[in-house]
Formats: structure tokens, C-alpha cells, sequence
């Protein structure tokens, strides 16, 4: 096929679809891919040509372009301009090299942080003595999108240790802490490493639910972390209505604990979720992390909220010591406010549900219990055997999680945890993942010494 071609059979398709973002360019050119359309070799128009043919911008255009190189569907050449890769580059990847398990994010899916870097760069207080817990520049960009007014603001290291240094500042040693389900992979045992004793919070397609909130409140802990936006969840995020159902009980209660809300996945939410801190402000913080977003070397979270808490937190932090890199601060000002960032994130955002609905779709098909919530990283299945299933998908090369650990007790016996973020994009590759999960959801591992 001609460049020509190409672009004539771009043009109709751009037309068609009537595409206004980057997001959507894209995902009318892979579906072009993909199908065979147009064909692995297939020399494209350049940007410029393609901008004024279809009307649309260049900087439209380049995002989508980028999103594209990322996934391996187009490559540029020094003197062959850009053609056509082929889909299968992303599925080619064996199941040992992509993390099922942590949830590590697709790098491929993250912003270049050049820009970010420059930018974090340009302050006036660059090296100046002294600790800026958190950046003038930073707290109003943050302010901005933030969904309650916070006493206090500071950043920690990452998500992971910004939601433990808000617990701990709310709980003291041996302290009771109820904990929404699922949790993120590792809490519970970083609780319990910490002297904590720990309950559960059941959730549903609404957030976390009253009345197992109201029967926790009765044991009378001394935290409550929520996860609003379900970066977890099996069934859905926080809505209004759920959140004034909570703000009730915990108005009603004899003794009030601190709240914590742990939105761990940050940007790549579809919404961000309603806050209880905006009817108890002096009692809540809610931890931001945005590494999941932006990337692992951002190492910057932010937690905003109750003021007393927020003290705490930067005592428990090496005795105040401690204070995040301007440097990294102001880029992540940066990250938030870029139009090219948003684009790529939206990209990430979209690739990530498409991916988590492909797989839960293809094991449902299969007869096998599947959930996963809009904003959640990880799809959970149900198995007869967990460690028989976690065995034998191992043998395959697939490694997934338990989902027992995260859940209080033994309530979640029977689950297995698959990180949506480096799943594949190719149908193949999916239909692949969910014939094997299939083949062990309902097997009993046994073992016999002779």
C-alpha cells in the first residue's frame, strides 16, 4: 500500500469517526492496524500532510503518533519515514516478562519526564538551605483539583510510604486500623510488621459499605483508611451517595476514628472520587500518588488533609528531617498541568480499561467468576484452589498473586489477583491468558509423597 492510500484510508476512517484527541486518533489508526487495514509496512503521510488533510492539529496528531511508536504499531525510519510495525510487537512479550503481580505500570504508557525534569529545574530555590515540605508551586497546583479544602499539605517518597506515614500517624503502637477491602498487595503485612491489629471494611459497586463500616466503628479503631477511588476494588469506586451513607455512620458514632483515603492510583482514575474530608476535614487526609501515572522515579506523593495529622507525619519522617526534592516537586507541577502529559495519561487510562475488560470478558466466557472495578489495577478471579491455581499458572511462566493477602482473615480463600496494567493488548494473547487461568479455576492441587 502507498503512502497515498494509507492516508487516504486514514482520512476516511479520521472522518468517520470524527476523532478530536490524541486518545481517540490513536485508537483509530491501531484498529486499522490491527485488523490488517493497513497492512505491517505500509509507509503513513507525515504529521504535517496528515494535519491538513483531516483538520486536525499537529499536537493531536504527534500524541497519537507517540502512543503508536510506544506500542510497537508504527516505527520511524532515518530515510523510510514512518511505516507500519505490525500488531503482534506487543503481544510477542513472553508471560515471564510482564508483571501479573505487583502491577508494576506499562512504561510504554508513561510520559517522557525530560520536560518535567527542565522544568523542576527552573526555581529560584534551587539548593537553597532549608526544607520545603512542600513547594509553593506544588500546593497550588494541587489545590486546584484537590476534593476537599486541606489544613495541611506535604509530599512523601511514594505512594506506598505517604499511605503508611499517614497510618501511623493516626495510629499509635498496637492500635486497631480497619482497612477497606481489597487492599493494595502488601498492606496488610506492613501492618502487622508495624504492631498494628487490623479489621476489614467489605466494599461493592458503591465504595465501601455503611454497614460494615457501622460494625467496624463498634470495635472502635483508631483509623479508618477508604480507597474512594478503587484502585483495588472487585466492583466499583466511591459514589456521593455512598459517601454521605459513611459520613452518617461516622457522625453517629460514639467514638470517631481518623481517616485515611489512599487514592493509590492518581491521575489514571476516570473520576476522581468524593471525599469525606470535605464534611470532616480536621480528621481525614487523603494520600495522591501519581508513580503509577508518571512513573516509579517521580518518588513523589502528595497528602493533604487534617493539619494535626499531617505534624505527625513529618515528625515520623527521620524526626522532620526529611523533605522531598524540590526538584522533583516542581516536575510533578509540571507532569499535572501538560496538556502532552494528559494526553498520554488518557491514553494509558483508556489501554488499561480496554485491556481489564478484554480479560474478564474472555474468563467469563469461559464459565470462570471474574471482577474487577472501573478504576482497578487488578482483575480477581475465583478458584477452587488457590495455591493449586497459583502452581500451576507458575509452571506456565504466568505469575499472579493470592488473593487472600489481600483481605482480612481468611474471606478471600479462593481468588487469584491478575494486574491489569501489562496485560497484552492483542485479543490472541488474552484468549491465551484466559484458557490457562481456566484450566486451573476449577482444579484441586494435590500432593502425594510415596
Amino acid at each position: 500500500m502507498t503512502a497515498l492510500e494509507g492516508s487516504d484510508l486514514l482520512i476516511a476512517s479520521l472522518a468517520e469517526h470524527g476523532p478530536k484527541t490524541g486518545e481517540e486518533v490513536h485508537d483509530v489508526a491501531a484498529e486499522l492496524i490491527r485488523d490488517g487495514s493497513l497492512a505491517v509496512g505500509t509507509r503513513l503521510p507525515t504529521i504535517r500532510q496528515l494535519a491538513q488533510r483531516s483538520g486536525l492539529s499537529t499536537r493531536v496528531i504527534v500524541a497519537a503518533w507517540g502512543s503508536l511508536r510506544r506500542e510497537g504499531l508504527i516505527e520511524t525510519k532515518r530515510r523510510g519515514g514512518t511505516v507500519v510495525a505490525g500488531a503482534a510487537g506487543a503481544a510477542s512479550r513472553s508471560w515471564a516478562e510482564r508483571d501479573l503481580l505487583t502491577g508494576s505500570p506499562d512504561h510504554d504508557l508513561q510520559p517522557d519526564l525530560t520536560a518535567a525534569m527542565l522544568a523542576g529545574l527552573r526555581t529560584e530555590q534551587l539548593n537553597n538551605p532549608g526544607r520545603e515540605y512542600i513547594t509553593d508551586r506544588l500546593r497550588d497546583a494541587m489545590l486546584a483539583n484537590w476534593p476537599f479544602r486541606p489544613e495541611s499539605m506535604v509530599t512523601a517518597s511514594g505512594g506506598s510510604e505517604g499511605l503508611l506515614l499517614a497510618v501511623e500517624a493516626a495510629a499509635a503502637p498496637n492500635s486497631l486500623v480497619a482497612v477497606e477491602e481489597p487492599v493494595i498487595p502488601g498492606f496488610l503485612d506492613t501492618l502487622a510488621e508495624v504492631g498494628c491489629r487490623v479489621i476489614g471494611i467489605e466494599s461493592d459497586e458503591c465504595g465501601a459499605r455503611a454497614e460494615s463500616l457501622a460494625d467496624a466503628l463498634r470495635q472502635r479503631p483508631s483509623v479508618v483508611v477508604l480507597q474512594p477511588e478503587g484502585a483495588y476494588s472487585e466492583a466499583g469506586s466511591l459514589t456521593s451517595q455512598r459517601a454521605t451513607e459513611l459520613a452518617a455512620v461516622l457522625a453517629a458514632a460514639e467514638h470517631r476514628p481518623w481517616i485515611v483515603e489512599d487514592d493509590a492510583i492518581g491521575p489514571l482514575a476516570h473520576a476522581q472520587a468524593p471525599s469525606l474530608g470535605a464534611a470532616f476535614p480536621d480528621t481525614t487526609v487523603r494520600v495522591r500518588s501519581y508513580c503509577k501515572a508518571y512513573g516509579m522515579d517521580l518518588k513523589t506523593c502528595v497528602i493533604g488533609g487534617s493539619a494535626h495529622l499531617i505534624e505527625r507525619a513529618i515528625r515520623l519522617r527521620v524526626h522532620g528531617i526529611a523533605a522531598n526534592s524540590r526538584i522533583l516537586q516542581n516536575a510533578l507541577v509540571h507532569l499535572v498541568s501538560d496538556p502532552d502529559t494528559r494526553a498520554v495519561v488518557a491514553t494509558a487510562r483508556t489501554r488499561y480499561r480496554t485491556r481489564r475488560t478484554a480479560l474478564v470478558e474472555a474468563l467469563r466466557e469461559r464459565g470462570v467468576a471474574a471482577r474487577s472495578g472501573p478504576n482497578s489495577l487488578v482483575v480477581w478471579v475465583e478458584v477452587k484452589d488457590e495455591t493449586g491455581a497459583l502452581i500451576e499458572l507458575a509452571r506456565l511462566g504466568i505469575s499472579v498473586g493470592p488473593g487472600a493477602r489481600s483481605f482480612v482473615g481468611q474471606t478471600a480463600q479462593g481468588r487469584l489477583r491478575i494486574a491489569v496494567p501489562q496485560l497484552p493488548d492483542d485479543p490472541h494473547g488474552i484468549a491465551e491468558l484466559a484458557d490457562a487461568v481456566a484450566a486451573v479455576a476449577g482444579a484441586v492441587h494435590r500432593e502425594f509423597l510415596d
